[in-house]
């Protein structure tokens, strides 16, 4: 089997898992933070450490593999590579130590996320770097230029939502709380959202079935976690807002 076709295959299996994923967590929420009571799933690990280990190989072999492409030092694929990293290396290397302590994961949870991370990596990184064809004019395509503004756009606001998460927890406060600024107004998971649309924004970017996939698979994840998510708030909180939606502003 030529690598084309191996890539083919794996870009089909990534299509294979978002929709099982979107089945099981639509029926059960993904063990990790709110939704993980601290028994029934086997061995854990901090919170802090399961994160970092299934991550990281979307930054390290990320970078491995698109190094050994042939168009690995042409300026779009280099860009492509700008914008992965850019997201990764904060998801991976900065934003863990930023959540709570004290808190786990389940060993299967990180493994299963680490498995999948090494699978897109791949996919993903190969592409842009030796399987796509990405010439200089691809900057000035509409694809490359609206999907880098949404993929901008939706790390800003993936970001920007942490950050006011994060500043909940500060000056010793315990438990969950309201939030109530930025897109917190409008919707109960808009670092969902903001994640969503970066990965919209590099499928349409990159223009893709790789990066598709991805989108997809990054869609069936987070949606049914941001609908687990608003449902548990309305339960926790009475007096919750009335108006906020779980995902998209007025509709969903």
């Amino acid at each position: 089997m030529s690598e084309p076709e191996i890539h083919r295959l794996l870009v089909w299996t990534m299509f294979g898992l978002a929709a099982g994923a979107f089945l099981y967590v639509l029926w059960r929420p993904a063990p990790y933070g709110r939704h993980f009571k601290g028994f029934g799933w086997g061995p854990t690990v901090s919170s802090k450490v399961g994160w970092i280990g299934m991550e990281c190989p979307a930054v390290f072999l990320f970078l491995y593999v698109y190094l050994q492409g042939s168009a690995a030092l042409s300026l779009v694929p280099l860009v492509f590579l700008a914008m992965w990293q850019t997201h990764y290396v904060n998801r991976t290397l900065i934003y863990p130590f930023r959540i709570r302590n004290g808190r786990s994961m389940p060993l299967v949870a990180a493994g299963a996320g680490f498995f999948f991370n090494v699978v897109n990596a791949y996919v993903n990184a190969r592409f842009i770097s030796h399987l796509g064809e990405y010439g200089v004019s691809w900057l000035s395509q509409p694809c490359f230029l609206t999907g880098l503004v949404v993929f901008a756009g939706g790390m800003w606001l993936n970001v920007h939502s942490d950050n006011i998460l994060l500043s909940l927890r500060k000056q010793g406060r315990t438990g969950y709380a309201i939030p109530a600024r930025g897109a917190f107004r409008y919707v109960s998971c808009p670092n969902y959202l903001g994640e969503i649309m970066e990965w919209t924004g590099w499928a349409i970017a990159t223009w893709s079935l790789g990066g598709l996939a991805f989108c997809v698979f990054t869609i069936a994840n987070l949606a049914p976690r941001a609908r687990s998510n608003h449902q548990w708030y309305r339960k926790q909180f009475p007096d919750y807002p009335p108006n906020r939606r779980a995902l998209i502003p007025g509709v969903f």
